[in-house]
């Protein structure tokens, strides 16, 4: 059913569940028409530079009436939206979420100044804050009932009290390159005390040092996804009952699973394929002293090319279509490189790559800085001239010949 209601139809309603198209009073009156369409439950909030990316546009510093959507709910009764992701300054929706419980918050905090907020009496389930680049600090008092909390980004803007989140996750702000120095988690304050802990990094990023773990002293759940160094110091975490691997590329310094004592839940997946089999027999050793009583798996062991087809390459998130090209164009410029013998011949090939996105839609901020990436790649790639090609050289050529 589609339909467009009368002025006060969407406030008045009891819970309006029907798809359709609602004007609302998001930052003022009938400010914005809302849009419900068949199972959708998720909306996004934000400014007009991410396009389709928000599905209502407002701009970063603009108070928001969040109880416009009090009116609306699933086709079973519940709240709607369920997922709400949030663009912006205004952190009302903590206040809001103390009457009203959000399932799963997504807010980037656009910040001109240091904020501090009290989510202590707000009911939410789940709380992923992504901490771009912006000015102000961001301090939060932690909701009283138990809630998942999710932390990406510029870690360093970030401080919490109160209460302790069930579960924590950390997905730093890394660079792409994977021999760029490590990074340190920054001091993170009372969240050290959590004792469920996921660690997130792209596999062939750069590494995240896991001598952060250190200040870490309650931890009996850990979650390791993507890149890092300084392994053996996993040894150090004697409480460790689970520990789960996703994606790692390198598990050389991995201690052996006889180091945790207390282990009864293991979990390797997607891992570098001589680790994956040591791990393996590790667990039957293991097996044969002490049965595990949870689950157990080391699955998906991969060799050092998959890691390059399905990671080395920065168009992973890209949607197929806009991939599928961008891996073509970066093919053609490879095998030209290749055959390559002076500067100019690679200048040719470089800015021959550039320019085939030139006519695409789609190619915004993210992508440009994925293509700049690409190029950086190519210049380090096989070629006959004799020299290196710098990274400078490189972006130069770039920057000459796109026009996005």
């Amino acid at each position: 059913m589609t339909g467009v209601p009368n002025d006060n139809q969407a406030r008045s309603s009891a819970s309006v569940k029907e798809d359709g198209c609602y004007p609302i009073d998001l930052t003022g009156p009938r400010s914005h028409t809302l849009v419900m369409r068949p199972g959708v439950g998720s909306l996004s909030i934000g400014p007009s530079h991410l396009g389709k990316r928000a599905d209502l546009h407002v701009a970063p510093d603009a108070r928001i009436d969040w109880t416009v959507f009090d009116a609306f709910a699933t086709p079973a009764g519940s709240p709607w939206p369920r997922f709400l992701y949030y663009t912006g300054s205004d952190a009302g929706f903590l206040d809001w979420a103390q009457k009203r419980p959000i399932e799963e918050m997504t807010w980037a905090p656009v910040l001109s100044a240091d904020l501090v907020v009290d989510a202590s009496q707000s009911i939410l389930h789940g709380l992923h804050i992504e901490l771009g680049p912006s000015k102000g600090r961001l301090s939060l008092k932690l909701p009283k009932g138990p809630f998942r909390l999710n932390l990406s980004g510029d870690l360093s803007r970030f401080t919490a009290t109160g209460d302790m989140p069930s579960s924590l996750t950390l997905a730093p702000r890394t660079s792409r390159r994977k021999n760029d120095p490590p990074i340190t988690i920054p001091d993170l304050g009372e969240l050290h005390q959590v004792t469920s802990l996921t660690l997130q990094n792209t596999p062939l990023g750069q590494p995240i040092s896991l001598d952060c773990l250190d200040r870490f002293p309650n931890l009996d759940s850990l979650s390791l996804w993507g890149n890092f160094c300084n392994m053996d110091l996993l040894a150090r975490q004697a409480r460790l009952t689970n520990l789960e691997l996703r994606f790692m590329p390198d598990l050389e310094e991995l201690p052996s699973l006889g180091t945790w004592p207390l282990l009864d839940r293991f979990i390797a997946y997607n891992v570098e394929e001589t680790a994956g089999k040591r791990l393996r027999q590790q667990m039957k050793t293991r097996a044969k002293t002490r049965p595990w009583t949870g689950y157990a798996s080391v699955s998906q062991l991969r060799k050092s090319a998959w890691w390059t087809s399905e990671f080395g390459r920065p168009f992973s998130s890209w949607p197929k279509r806009l991939a599928k090209l961008a891996n073509e164009a970066y093919n053609v410029a490879q095998a030209s490189l290749a055959q390559s013998r002076s500067l100019a011949d690679a200048e040719a090939a470089i800015t021959a790559f550039t320019v085939r996105f030139n006519t695409l839609k789609g190619i915004e901020t993210t992508e440009r800085e994925d293509l700049g990436e690409a190029v950086w790649q190519l210049s380090q790639s096989d070629h006959l001239i004799g020299q290196s090609i710098t990274e400078e050289m490189a972006q130069c050529w770039f920057d000459a010949a796109r026009e996005y």
